[in-house]
């Protein structure tokens, strides 16, 4: 009984659970496939060079019961995370950089979850190859010994590089830099370094080679681009010496002297013999061959040659031995050997200083004559000097050294016993120098050394440098300005250039040339250096005023050095202003100027610069000019027509006036001009009726249609306007204003009417063309009296007739009205000239007009009268 109460909740729970299992599915992902973007990411490959935040998936899946679902990622414990994920929308984005050759697969646990059940899913990521590997070199530095007597065509070395890229950008090619400047080649696939075919090293000409190789991958995709990796490393071949050159002597030829005094077993001198192999020299053996009648012998590895007899054992004054000196291998076997002269001479005092002799006995002074600049390390084996003191044993050692210069040569030996051959040998090329020293002096001092005496003696060493062309010949500067008038003729001097070459003879004779896109006007002396224009050149600065070009100089070797020319074309006034018609016309509204305008087509100032000024006018003192902007105005005392009339009795008021346009050159020049200004006042408000009729002066016909509707509608505005003040008038009993000033109209003075109800839209400057001329005489004076004013002419079309309720007061001041200013811009377009005939058509066109204009008006007051 016991037992089934234990069983008994247990089975409860499970059948609990099995009805909720039931009750509730699992989601699951899609399978979409190996290619597919969305789905659980299984047999996803990405590309290492994927870029981090890139969108690389979207995990998908459903609920059965179509609950929502949302995503998640996990990693095993230690493992890098690379993605995240969206809860929500699934997509997966990449936050950490890949590396295939880090890590070639990912696995990744993603899970889908409906808030009950979770299911998760370990899926492997495999990680793409791209090409951001580089080739590496292993083992290196690379350093080779390589015996001098390795036949040509022999494989010396394999260079091995690695690339960690996989395909083509893992295959990696060899090659070598500057291919044809070494004596090596390699093979482009193995890395297999080898002499060249028909090539041999010689350590005694060159010990080390450095070869430069280069290792580069096959190329691939990064990011999109192809790329192709390289490396490079440096190969140190060594060149071990072998024995293939005799041993030679230094210090040639050999002299000894044994003194009176000498003591048997005494040492003479040391001869000197080296392996001509020096990189692994053999140990030299001595020995006399002949001449020493038991007198004499030498250390057999040493050199040291001792007297083994008193001197006055000695039966011979002069001793000749023949020495050998023989290689000794590491085995101890004598291969090469060469031969060398020694002469000892038997002596008894020390009473002889060292003495210098040449090649014909004794000589206190040494000339040579060579090449400057000589290798380092070379011998002067020009100089004959032997050096000998006839002394015996320690009066006759003394030493050896050049006074002079210090640090170009020195003498071998330093240091001799009786007698030797004096070597000078080359310490510093840079120092013997022709273009520093023609002529180099030494002294070569011999000096004793353990002889309470110190005997010494000199020798004068004169050393006469010869030239080499070692220089380059060199600009005494960098560039060169200079200026020339455009008005040069051809053939003209620009600009000398100098160059120097320190350079003797025709090493030092210098060639001058040009070249360069500007050096087409110019030629140069090719021995002075003088640049000049070409005989046909002709320079204008206004066309190009700027030119530079190259100029090369070059000795007969070949070398060269080049500086650059800048010449600035000077502008020169050689052009006069110019209008753009000689005889001009303009129409001036009185309170308004016109401008004239001349253009100087010079190319600086003060050539270009214009001044204007008015050379005749008739009557004078009418017109003012401003000098630098070409405008004319009347004198400020004109205000009205009446002033001017009351000037001349040219009642039509056009007059000519002579202009002036001059420039600011050196010497200056002018261009006069006719202008025909005809004066007039403005009597209407600039509007598009006026710009409308100064545009159509050159098409009367279309300007009295328009002029005639205009005088149509004010009839009828006319007729309406009258209509109702007569009802008005009529009904009221009032007096009418428009008869109170009907009766003032007996005031002679007439002037312009503002009228506010014809404004349009203003012109252009066309308007300035339209003139009209007007018969004062035909005007009529109501009042007979002598005040009568000639009204002002619109510069644009005749008065229309004024409405009677605007009639002008006598008192009444003279409207003002803004002017069109004329000018005279100079165009570079030539104008077809004006036909005579034209303007007059158009005055007796505009007068005609005007004259029904009046009538009509006239008309029109007495019907309101």
């Amino acid at each position: 009984m016991k037992h089934v109460r234990h069983f008994t909740p247990s089975l409860f729970l499970s059948l609990v659970h099995v009805c909720l299992v039931q009750a509730n599915y699992a989601p699951y992902f899609f399978d979409n496939g190996a290619r597919s973007t969305n789905g659980n990411m299984a047999l996803l490959s990405l590309s290492e060079d994927t870029p981090v935040g890139t969108h690389v998936y979207t995990l998908n899946g459903t609920d059965p019961e179509g609950d929502p679902v949302t995503y998640d990622l996990t990693y095993e414990a230690g493992s890098r995370r690379y993605f995240s994920v969206d809860k929500n929308l699934g997509n997966v984005t990449l936050i950490e950089e890949l590396d295939r050759e880090k890590e070639d697969e990912i696995e990744v646990i993603v899970s889908i979850s409906d808030g009950l059940s979770t299911v998760s899913e370990k899926v492997r990521i495999l990680v793409m190859d791209a090409n951001d590997e580089s080739p590496e070199f292993i083992n290196t530095p690379y350093i080779v010994q390589v015996p001098e007597n390795t036949p040509s065509s022999s494989s010396i070395f394999k260079i091995e590089a690695i690339d960690k890229d996989t395909g083509s950008g893992g295959s990696i090619t060899y090659f070598l830099q500057n291919i044809h400047a070494n004596k090596f080649t390699i093979d482009r696939h193995s890395g297999v370094l080898r002499i060249k075919t028909g090539v041999t090293l010689d350590y005694e000409k060159s010990r080390t080679h450095f070869v430069v190789v280069v290792a580069k991958d096959g190329g691939g995709k990064l990011r999109g681009d192809n790329k192709v990796f390289s490396a490079t490393t440096t190969v140190t071949i060594n060149v071990e010496d072998v024995q293939d050159t005799p041993p030679m002597f230094i210090g040639t030829p050999y002299y000894g002297y044994v003194y009176e005094d000498t003591v048997a077993g005494s040492e003479v001198l040391t001869v000197v013999a080296l392996d001509g192999d020096r990189g692994k020299p053999n140990n030299i053996h001595y020995c006399i061959l002949n001449g020493s009648e038991g007198s004499f012998e030498i250390g057999n590895s040493t050199g040291a040659i001792s007297v083994i007899k008193s001197p006055n054992q000695l039966k011979k004054e002069v001793y000749e031995l023949k020495v050998q000196a023989s290689e000794v291998s590491q085995d101890g076997d004598i291969s090469e050997h060469t031969f060398a002269m020694v002469t000892i001479r038997v002596v008894d005092l020390n009473n002889h200083p060292p003495t210098f002799y040449g090649e014909n006995g004794p000589q206190n002074r040494f000339e040579l004559t060579m090449y400057e600049h000589p290798p380092e390390g070379e011998i002067l084996r020009g100089l004959k000097i032997t050096v000998n003191d006839s002394d015996q044993g320690a009066n006759a050692k003394f030493n050896l050294r050049l006074v002079g210069p210090g640090g170009i040569f020195r003498v071998v030996p330093q240091t001799v016993l009786n007698e030797a051959q004096v070597t000078i040998i080359v310490e510093n090329s840079a120092a013997i120098d022709y273009e520093k020293f023609k002529v180099l002096t030494f002294k070569l001092l011999a000096i004793e050394v353990n002889t309470p005496e110190k005997f010494s003696s000199t020798a004068d060493i004169v050393i006469r440098l010869l030239d080499t062309n070692d220089n380059v010949p060199k600009f005494s500067s960098d560039y060169y300005i200079a200026r020339i008038p455009e008005n040069s003729p051809g053939g003209s001097n620009v600009v000398a250039v100098t160059a120097t070459d320190p350079d003797s003879g025709l090493w030092g004779e210098i060639k001058y040339s040009i070249y360069g896109t500007g050096a087409d006007l110019f030629l140069i002396h090719p021995s002075t250096g003088i640049i000049y224009t070409q005989p046909w050149a002709v320079l204008d600065a206004e066309v190009n005023s700027k030119y530079n070009f190259y100029v090369k100089a070059e000795d007969t070797d070949g070398k060269y050095s080049l500086a650059e020319v800048f010449i600035t074309v000077l502008d020169v006034n050689d052009h006069s202003p110019e209008f753009n018609e000689n005889i001009q016309e303009k129409t001036m509204i009185i309170g308004s100027p016109v401008k004239i305008q001349a253009i100087d087509q010079d190319a600086e100032e003060p050539n270009n610069i214009v001044d204007y000024s008015i050379m005749q006018a008739d009557p004078a003192n009418v017109f003012d000019i401003d000098q630098s902007t070409g405008e004319i105005k009347l004198k400020s005392y004109i205000r009205s027509l009446d002033i001017i009339h009351n000037i001349t009795n040219n009642k039509d008021c056009i007059w000519s006036l002579v202009v002036q346009a001059k420039d600011r050159g050196s010497p200056s020049f002018s261009t006069t001009a006719v202008l025909k200004i005809d004066i007039t006042e403005e009597t209407l408000h600039k509007g598009p009726m006026a710009a409308f009729l100064m545009q159509t002066k050159d098409n009367p016909m279309k300007a009295l249609g328009v002029l005639a509707g205009v005088m149509g509608i004010m009839v009828l505005i006319t007729i309406m306007i009258s209509t109702a003040m007569f009802w008005r008038n009529k009904r009221s009993n009032k007096i009418m204003p428009v008869r109170r000033i009907i009766k003032k109209r007996q005031t002679p003075p007439s002037r312009t009417v503002r009228m506010e109800w014809l404004k349009f839209k203003r012109p252009s400057s066309a308007a300035e063309k339209f003139v009209i001329e007007d018969d004062v005489k035909s005007l009529h004076n109501e009042n007979s009296n002598n005040n009568i004013q000639v009204p002002p002419v619109p510069p644009s079309a005749p008065l229309p007739p004024p409405p009677p309720a605007l009639a002008p007061r006598s008192d009444a001041p003279g409207w003002r009205v803004p002017t069109v200013s004329g000018s005279l811009t100079p165009k570079h377009i030539i104008k077809p000239p004006k036909k005579k005939g034209l303007g007059s058509t158009h005055n007796a066109l505009v007068s005609e007009l005007k004259m029904r204009f009046e009538k009509r008006n006239a008309g029109l007051g007495e019907h309101h009268i």
